[in-house]
């Protein structure tokens, strides 16, 4: 019924966006915005700017090549040949529904990165029930030793944190409890917001379609986190094994969280930006030489950043804390010692991280604080378990996405393109870099909480910079094309 509404009001705002733009296209399309337009220098006298709001998103605003980001045309933003506007109620719905779709896509960034303190700090298991609307969190000393109880019949508590003390017990618990909120907290946001341009008109049929397909696997990320949260509430197998969540779980849902935020910043960018930075036929034409690099290194970055949730579903950070050797080979005897033989790929250590063994500073690291004798016990006797698990190397992938971004910047240095473009690949190469770095320095310090959530942050700001960096050298539409100079002129 819900969507039978939806789709009803989302036609009816595609109809009276079409009515209002027969008589005042003119007037709407053809005006100065108050906030964001520019004229540009260098090109015809009647092209303005259309990339509402793009300005924002970069730091060094003064640049003049930075405020002649756009270069679309009053004559195609009337005909619209070719250009389809996600919101078509002026510059200011344009502006108001930008904020709100980058607001939204900054509120999932920070669910991932508490979601990874969350789980750094190994609070995901505190919480033994899950309710779709959320409760209210214990606020009498007796609801506190209830919930207490119910986790001391967790297998965490009984093979890893038995002796704990009821204050440590509140921090797991409040991490927990504050992530699973947060979460339900960004749905009213998105919610609220999306019910209000609906019934404005300021949101296009095709607008509503894909945030509406966004919503709901939003909603669907509570599910797919308590499918995950029980797997690691559930008896281990063997008696030395250690509780934790399915790696494949944790992975479904890191890699949810993904797609969504990517979805979100797409969008908002599209909403904002709705043509290309293009001055120019010679600046087209390089940055489709650019694109064609940028989709299959940004794939990369996916693979790299997916492939960090089987590492970490599998404690294989903890696994041969050296760089860039693993111990003392090069490649770890164990490295496809599983059978089937694909089942390496997905539950061997040594093949995720590319190591396989704990050293005795990897076990002090791991020292139980609530009862270290029953700890070190466990770990040392878990070791023949814990050297066979998951993924492709992870090492391998971060070292063939740090070349492949510097092959980018290689290989477009000479090409003639908008500064913007070379702006943007010279600052992803920068995050890449950074980003290897700090995967390192996580490994080799035996996984701090600090540096484990700056990798995880920095994961995500990578894939940030090769969603931009696609969407700034997409096809301009064909009105914009046919207005364009062969090439750039000077003023």
């Amino acid at each position: 019924m819900f969507g039978r509404q939806l789709v009803s009001i989302l036609r009816r705002s595609k109809l009276q966006n079409c009515l209002s733009n027969g008589s005042s296209s003119s007037r709407v399309f053809n005006q100065r915005p108050r906030f964001f337009s520019s004229e540009l220098g260098g090109s015809s006298g009647a092209q303005r700017n259309a990339l509402y709001g793009f300005r924002s998103l970069i730091k060094d605003f003064h640049k003049p090549w930075l405020r002649n980001m756009s270069t679309t045309a009053s004559a195609t933003m009337k005909n619209k040949e070719g250009l389809k506007l996600l919101v078509t109620a002026g510059p200011h719905a344009q502006k108001m529904v930008g904020i709100w779709l980058f607001g939204s896509a900054a509120w999932v960034f920070s669910m991932v990165v508490l979601g990874g303190l969350t789980r750094l700090t190994r609070s995901g298991l505190s919480m033994t029930d899950w309710k779709f609307t959320g409760t209210l969190p214990p606020l009498s000393d007796e609801e506190w030793l209830a919930e207490f109880e119910k986790y001391k019949q967790s297998p965490e508590y009984k093979r890893i944190n038995k002796g704990m003390s009821i204050e440590d017990f509140k921090f797991i618990y409040w991490m927990e409890y504050a992530h699973r909120m947060w979460g339900r907290a960004l749905g009213i946001m998105f919610a609220l917001p999306f019910s209000y341009f609906l019934r404005k008109g300021y949101i296009t049929l095709r607008l509503g379609l894909r945030l509406s397909a966004l919503f709901s696997l939003g909603a669907g990320q509570g599910l797919i986190g308590w499918w995950m949260v029980k797997s690691g509430l559930e008896e281990p197998k063997s008696e030395y094994a250690q509780p934790r969540v399915s790696p494949y779980r944790l992975t479904a849902h890191l890699t949810s969280a993904f797609v969504i935020y990517c979805g979100l910043l797409w969008t908002a960018l599209s909403v904002v930006m709705p043509e290309p930075p293009a001055e120019s036929l010679a600046w087209v034409h390089g940055a489709a030489k650019v694109k064609r690099l940028a989709l299959p290194i940004s794939i990369l970055v996916g693979i790299t950043a997916v492939s960090g949730a089987f590492v970490a579903g599998n404690d294989a950070g903890h696994a041969y804390n050296t760089f860039p050797m693993m111990g003392d080979n090069w490649i770890p005897d164990d490295v496809f010692s599983m059978e089937p033989f694909i089942r390496n790929f997905f539950e061997n250590t040594s093949t995720v991280q590319g190591g396989g063994e704990f050293s005795e500073n990897t076990a002090k690291q791991a020292l139980n604080p609530y009862s270290n004798l029953v700890r070190i016990e466990f770990l040392l006797e878990s070791l023949p378990e814990k050297t066979n698990r998951t993924l492709l190397d992870h090492r391998i992938l971060a070292i063939a996405t740090l070349m492949s971004i510097g092959g980018l910047w290689w290989s477009t240095r000479k090409l003639d393109l908008h500064p913007a473009v070379r702006f943007l690949i010279g600052n992803t190469i920068g995050m890449a870099a950074l980003q290897v770095t700090l995967g390192i320095s996580t490994l080799i310090s035996y996984v701090p909480v600090s540096l484990g959530t700056a990798h995880q942050a920095g994961a995500l700001t990578l894939l940030s910079l090769m969603v931009l960096l696609n969407h700034t050298t997409r096809r301009p539409s064909m009105s914009l094309l046919k207005s364009l100079p062969p090439v750039t002129r000077t003023p």
